[in-house]
């Protein structure tokens, strides 16, 4: 319930820091013993992630003699944002501050940021050797505002030994609802269930997109500010109906909303397919008793596949703080979206890199020999059309709106119409917008 109330009082506390701006003195950089000039990290990484995060740190500060990052974990991304828009504009702010994706609208809107296009166009630099279906989400009008960092994408795994068993090709997994339904049906015994997802807003929106569909009018909010959620159209109703259906056949097994149920499920055997984060192979694949496959987002058969949409999180720039600490918070984002801090990134965590030359790097074409499965994820993200639909929502109350679906979902499960339940939690999203 903490995610609810989030962005609405978020923003009101930008409105307070705005109206009491008032002319001040010009920001001075801090620097350290050694007359580096500092620049504070803000992220939301712990456990093996931070020590990922903290290689690519070391690499950076060992490298130049101007500037020292300072990585400071600030807790859940819900966390770190509350604690930035205290100090958001201010000399207090961290010169890189970590956020998630759907923190996207409300980051643009806080005016407290400096956009990293800014940068950009003052070198020339060129950002044609980035991921173009990673840039997209977090740019706006063909402004880039943030710098793409662990980003990942939902993927279809399933079990190949339960496959086989099945008398299914384990090398052929389903690409299509109706496919994904037949193997289902195979796959579910006593015991086992042939599907399941989790009870999260996320894989809705990837459902929905990957068929061409909006989530909000306004081109997903990137031609101009939503008015109307529109994810309850046929898009919508198309993947409420997968879940309706199968849930009432008995092949869909109800997880809930915990992402280690969900893998402990699969793992154990309870349950053959189910949709992850690409960021998450790695961690099944090592866990699973069993040779496990992976697969692009199943479709419906009459859609014309797009593709999927970018999650995770990306690292903004802060403002009201020195230029010679931003120039150091550029340089830093300059040197871990390179090609070989990318390719020990994509191995350390199995997120995707923003710079696709990295995918030819030797430890990278060694890793992909063991997980095969993380090439099926960077090959569907290639095939990604963009469009409006697969960069994503813009909306600065994309929390209350993952709730208002997931209600949604779980309503399915008491016999509540997919018609229903999708028009509440469009309604309630709709109701949001313009806060």
């Amino acid at each position: 319930m903490k995610k609810l109330g989030l962005f609405a009082g978020l923003a009101s506390s930008v409105l307070l820091l705005g109206a009491c701006g008032s002319e001040e003195a010009t920001p001075v950089a801090a620097t350290t013993e050694d007359g580096k000039t500092e620049v504070v990290f803000w992220h939301a990484m712990s456990g093996d992630l931070e020590k990922a995060l903290n290689t690519q740190v070391d690499a950076f500060n060992a490298s130049q003699d101007d500037y020292e990052v300072k990585p400071i974990f600030q807790g859940t991304y819900e966390e770190a944002l509350t604690k930035f828009n205290a100090v958001a504009g201010s000399e207090d702010a961290p010169a890189i501050m970590q956020t998630f994706e759907v923190g996207t609208k409300y980051m643009i809107d806080s005016n407290k940021i400096t956009p990293v296009q800014e940068f950009i166009d003052k070198e020339d630099f060129d950002t044609s050797v980035w991921e173009e279906n990673i840039l997209s989400y977090y740019q706006v009008d063909g402004k880039q505002y943030s710098m793409p960092f662990n980003s990942s994408t939902p993927v279809l795994i399933y079990n190949k030994e339960a496959f086989e068993k099945a008398g299914l090709d384990p090398e052929k997994a389903p690409r299509t609802y109706d496919e994904l339904k037949e193997a289902a049906k195979k796959l579910t015994t006593d015991g086992q269930t042939g599907f399941t997802m989790l009870n999260y807003g996320w894989f809705f929106e990837q459902l929905v997109a990957a068929q061409g569909g909006l989530y909000v009018d306004n081109e997903n909010g990137r031609s101009g500010d939503p008015t109307k959620a529109v994810f309850d159209g046929e898009e919508g109703q198309n993947a409420f109906n997968l879940i309706k259906e199968m849930y009432d056949e008995e092949t869909f097994l109800n997880v809930g909303q915990n992402w280690d149920d969900m893998r402990a499920a699969f793992q154990s055997g309870k349950v053959a397919m189910y949709l992850d984060s690409s960021a998450g192979i790695r961690t099944v694949a090592d866990n699973a008793d069993f040779e496990i496959g992976a697969s692009y987002l199943p479709v419906p058969n009459e859609a014309e596949r797009q593709g999927v949409v970018i999650g995770g999180a990306s690292l903004w720039m802060g403002d009201g703080i020195a230029e010679e600490t931003k120039a150091g918070a550029w340089e830093f984002m300059k040197h871990v979206s390179s090609t070989e801090a990318q390719a020990q990134w994509h191995v350390d965590t199995g997120y995707f890199a923003i710079n696709p030359d990295a995918y030819n790097e030797p430890i990278v074409e060694e890793m992909w020999a063991t997980y095969p499965q993380l090439k099926v994820t960077v090959d569907q993200l290639s095939e990604t059309k963009p469009s409006p639909a697969t960069q994503g929502a813009l909306i600065s109350t994309f929390p209350q709106s993952r709730q208002s679906v997931v209600n949604a979902m779980e309503s399915l499960y008491q016999g509540v119409s997919v018609e229903d339940a999708l028009k509440r939690a469009a309604d309630e999203t709709t109701s949001t917008l313009g806060q």
